[in-house]
């Protein structure tokens, strides 16, 4: 038993032992901007309730079929926190999940956030969450709600998490990838905004062989630190790919290039009885990559199984439709182009010929 004499006299209080719940409410108040700025229709409530509430019929669908999707950041975290640079990574999370909802053609209608910290600093905190809602905004859905916990003991002081979960809608029938994917069928690369939000637990290590600090000019960006250069978002495709769609352009199938590059990805798309051949003579690899390649020595095999390598979506389609699809893509700002195509299934799901241009 502890000994009276010893307890405080006063008692202890919650804010002592490390949570602070007005800080908590004072976050939720210097949020709210930002939140009602992501507001479409089907969703118009206000955070700090229980649960959000999102309308189907007023977002206008008549017989939806729901995608969910959740997904974090992973260890670029560790860039954002040493660094001090919180405004984009929300942006990061947002799109690790509404990528995933849009190759399967559903569109993002509602977004929650997991944030999760050692002690809850309000002015990061809007920081991170103000870049959730960009997120939000660029992919058109509603930041409906999330949850912020302050576990001291849990994590270091100035150290934080985050989770994200999207949920999406399309009318019944016409969920991707399409069942007339076939052979002959052409691979459209559309270009990555860098490294996205995968491979940065080797990215952390290469940094450190490198010996250079997140505040140097970056080696492969005359105009950042490569702090900020490794820190540029994940790109956001759902409007582009959205607007093709509704064009009527024939998308059979798409991959978002995340974690196991192109060798793990495309195939999540294809039947068993199709592989992806991909020219790697026609990939446009960003300059980063070429710099993490040459600081760690990496040969062509493992950052195809990696990075993006400048890929980070690849759609499916008949060669007819190949020519409006990037015409289509290039009218909403993004950089597309043939990359490969698809062709039947032997030892291998994914083929390559040509080099990276590391």
């Amino acid at each position: 038993m502890p000994d009276p004499e010893k307890l405080p006299s006063n008692g202890l209080s919650y804010k002592q032992a490390g949570v602070d719940i007005d800080a908590g409410n004072a976050l939720v108040e210097a949020i709210k901007p930002a939140v009602r700025s992501t507001r479409r229709p089907g969703a118009d409530g206000e955070i700090g309730g229980f649960g959000g509430v999102f309308d189907l019929r007023a977002a206008g669908f008549s017989d939806p079929v729901l995608v969910a999707a959740n997904d974090g950041v992973g260890t670029k975290l560790r860039i954002a926190i040493e660094t001090g640079i919180n405004d984009t990574i929300g942006i990061d999370l947002v799109a690790m999940c509404v990528n995933d909802l849009v190759v399967q053609g559903a569109e993002p209608l509602l977004f929650l956030d997991y944030f999760a910290t050692g002690r809850l600093d309000v002015a990061a905190g809007v920081k991170i969450v103000e870049g959730i809602a960009e997120g939000c905004l660029q992919a058109g859905c509603a930041l409906i709600g999330g949850e912020t916990a302050e576990m001291p003991g849990m994590y270091a002081e100035n150290d934080y998490d985050l989770a994200g979960f999207a949920v999406g809608a399309a009318e019944r029938g016409t969920l991707l990838p399409r069942s007339d994917v076939s052979a002959g069928d052409v691979l459209i690369g559309i270009a990555s905004s860098g490294v996205h939000s995968n491979g940065f637990s080797l990215v952390r290590r290469l940094v450190d062989l490198s010996g250079l600090g997140y505040d140097a000019p970056a080696p492969f960006d005359a105009d950042a630190t490569l702090g900020e250069a490794l820190l540029v978002p994940t790109r956001i495709y759902v409007k582009p790919i959205l607007a093709a769609l509704r064009a009527g352009i024939g998308i059979k199938a798409l991959a978002h290039i995340t974690g196991g590059g192109f060798v793990d990805n495309i195939p999540r798309v294809l039947p068993a009885t199709l592989a992806a051949h991909v020219d790697l003579d026609m990939v446009a690899v960003p300059p980063v990559f070429s710099w993490l390649a040459r600081i760690g020595g990496l040969g062509q095999a493992e950052m195809l199984r990696t990075f993006n390598c400048g890929i980070g979506m690849i759609a499916a389609l008949a060669p007819a439709e190949a020519d409006a699809l990037i015409a289509a893509l290039a009218a909403e700002g993004e950089f597309a182009y043939r990359i490969g195509m698809l062709t039947p299934r032997g030892d291998d799901a994914v083929t390559f010929s040509g080099t990276l241009a590391l």
